[in-house]
């Protein structure tokens, strides 16, 4: 899978000083998403799956 050359982003919701962060990467076959502190392993779902996880949540 091509998500080791992705840029892994940080939450929005991740605070300056909070260490515990969720990344994610965005690849054409995949979405990745990791814990900041332990970068392996790491998930990965098709996009299609991330979309139905995003749908899913409660609106904020």
């Amino acid at each position: 899978m091509a998500l080791e050359a992705k840029q892994w982003r940080k939450s929005s919701y991740s605070g300056g000083g909070n260490t515990n962060c969720v990344e994610v990467a965005f690849a054409s076959e995949a979405v990745g998403v990791r814990d900041s502190k332990n970068t392996v392993p790491r998930l990965a779902f098709t996009p299609s799956a991330w979309r139905a996880f995003l749908g899913g949540l409660p609106e904020r």
